[in-house]
């Protein structure tokens, strides 16, 4: 049987972090595709199809940056929680900040997972290698 086509969606405004996030899922096991977006505002408009985002997939998983531009990542994990429609795709919060109020922030928004982005390269990848493996191979979601 055909797997299906997993979309990560990746909300990042640091080109560097998008490259390297890229680049460790690469040699994924999981067949999908990397969708990212820059702010916070365009996440929330992928999310509801609105404007240049008629035709855009439904997430599999979110990884969002908190720190960024136009809408934090706060704000954007408030609202994908609060709407009844995008509250079960799962959300990491990955991140620079180790600040315990936007751990403890995050989970009262119900994050599903909050990670600290490590600066070590091979760190990074096993990072995001163990993101891959939880959240696209081990976990059962429900569908939409």
């Amino acid at each position: 049987m055909e797997e299906k086509l997993k979309t990560i969606f990746l909300v990042e405004d640091n080109k560097a972090d998008v490259r390297l996030i890229q680049e460790a899922l690469k040699n994924s096991s999981v067949p999908h595709q990397v969708v990212t977006v820059r702010d916070g505002v365009d996440a929330m408009a992928f999310l509801r199809q609105e404007g240049e985002y008629a035709d855009a997939p439904r997430p599999d998983l979110i990884l969002l940056d908190l720190n960024l531009p136009r809408k934090d990542g706060r704000e954007v994990l408030a609202e994908i929680k609060n709407d009844p429609l995008l509250k079960r795709i799962p959300v990491v919060v990955l991140t620079t900040s180790k600040n315990e109020d936007d751990i403890f922030h995050s989970y009262d928004l119900h994050v599903n997972c909050y990670i600290t982005k490590s600066r070590n390269l091979s760190q990074l990848f096993q990072i995001v290698k163990g993101i891959e493996d939880f959240w696209l191979s081990t976990v059962t979601l429900p569908s939409e």
